[in-house]
């Protein structure tokens, strides 16, 4: 007996014509309007524009990573017993800086901790780092696709890195 119905086999190639119908549509014409006169070519301007937003897009991630960095430095000098916990995060950053700095920045000067003893400037850290991973996941709506996966994967491991330092202040002594 013929089984009646919507069988996964019949859904699957109903879905699979659908998704060519619709591939095929979309090769014909521009669908801008303007026929054969624009190709879908970026014109100069359009490639300046987006060259200068990358670069303005990377030296802002670069001068924020780099104050998170300056502030690792910071927490190092203030509180020498962190550099071993801190060290392999703080690499991690001076790479992320190398990666996003287009012209080698140097590191400025980050705000003085407010804090009392190593425990605090551990928690200190953790926010600084959370609040770099918000600016870079701030960037990518603006950013182009390649810098965009830059920043998305810098941002998540900002994140990472602030749990980790959470994890690492709790078992810090003050």
């Amino acid at each position: 007996m013929r089984r009646t119905g919507t069988t996964r086999r019949g859904a699957l190639t109903a879905t699979g014509m659908i998704a060519m119908g619709a591939a095929l549509s979309g090769c014909g014409g521009s669908g801008d309007g303007e026929g054969s006169a624009r190709t879908g070519a970026p014109t100069a301007a359009e490639i300046a524009r987006a060259v200068r937003t990358e670069h303005r897009l990377r030296a802002s991630a670069a001068r924020t990573s780099l104050e998170l960095l300056a502030r690792y430095e910071h927490v190092v000098s203030a509180h020498p017993a962190t550099a071993a916990g801190l060290a392999p995060l703080r690499d991690a950053v001076r790479a992320h800086v190398r990666t996003l700095a287009p012209d080698g920045e140097q590191a400025p000067t980050a705000p003085r901790s407010r804090a009392k003893g190593a425990r605090a400037a551990v928690q200190e850290l953790a926010d600084a780092e959370l609040r770099t991973a918000d600016a870079h996941l701030a960037a990518l709506m603006e950013a182009p696709p390649e810098l965009a996966r830059l920043l998305a994967s810098v941002a998540a491991a900002g994140a990472a890195h602030a749990y980790l330092l959470t994890d690492l202040a709790k078992g810090t002594s003050s």
